[in-house]
């Protein structure tokens, strides 16, 4: 059953959609106005008010593999071309499902070949299958190329035997210097940066997403022996930019 509370400023209600106790806590649907927000654990991830930064994350790693020479040379997943020949199409990892913008937009890109979407939270699962979220992804999770891991991201790059890609685009709690889940941590420091490094096929991109620049991120990534370290920024209509930390694994 929905509730209403009145918006802080008077103008808008905000209505609770969905409440779930989950195994990492609460996890929280609400409606303001036209706009979705998830909130974790009290906290506020995301909203659907603007995906520019979402979108960029897919977009930049596409654009770093295409300026190195990567997206078309690479050992990817054959997709039969228009003249017929065989073209090799990148395989990326999308870490977090969200509001579903980074995943819509990955799909609506022929150039990727399998694009894995991990997401630990049923509840965001369903969001998008069954719920409001749906208009957001737009049927993205029914694509032929994507595969959903209901597991935690954590526990799914560190299987010994694991898939190596050649992008992960990672959109996790609110990067690496605020984190609502303690463990998630554990992903920016020196052993989950490992982690990535060895799930990337060489010359292989990670984009990770943050509510905030981080230079001590980018001295991470390099210490971790990525190259290629840059940051966009995204503005923002209030606070500091949105930003994608950019790094490669060397070939």
């Amino acid at each position: 059953m929905s509730t209403a509370l009145p918006d802080r400023d008077g103008r808008e209600a905000v209505v609770t959609l969905d409440r779930r106790e989950g195994p990492f806590g609460e996890v929280v649907l609400r409606q303001r106005g036209r706009h979705f927000e998830i909130i974790a654990n009290g906290c506020f991830l995301m909203d659907t008010a603007d995906g520019r930064s979402e979108r960029l994350l897919i977009q930049a790693a596409l654009d770093e593999l295409d300026r190195a020479g990567s997206s078309g040379s690479i050992e990817g997943d054959g997709a039969t071309g228009g003249t017929g020949g065989i073209v090799e199409r990148p395989s990326v990892l999308i870490g977090g499902l969200g509001v579903g913008f980074s995943l819509a937009y990955a799909v609506a890109e022929p150039r990727w070949g399998r694009i894995a979407i991990v997401e630990r939270e049923t509840a965001i699962i369903d969001w998008h299958r069954t719920g409001p979220l749906g208009a957001f992804s737009g049927g993205a999770l029914e694509d032929e190329r994507v595969v959903v891991l209901h597991t935690d991201l954590l526990e799914y790059l560190a299987a010994a035997d694991g898939e190596r890609y050649h992008a992960l685009c990672l959109d996790i709690d609110n990067g690496p210097d605020w984190t609502v889940t303690d463990a998630n941590a554990g992903l920016y420091a020196a052993d989950g940066l490992a982690v990535l490094w060895h799930r990337l096929q060489p010359g292989g991109v990670l984009a990770v997403w943050s509510a905030q620049p981080s230079p001590a991120f980018e001295e991470a990534l390099r210490a971790a022996g990525f190259s290629d370290v840059a940051t966009h920024e995204i503005p923002v209509s209030r606070g500091v930019p949105d930003v994608v930390h950019l790094a490669r694994r060397a070939g």
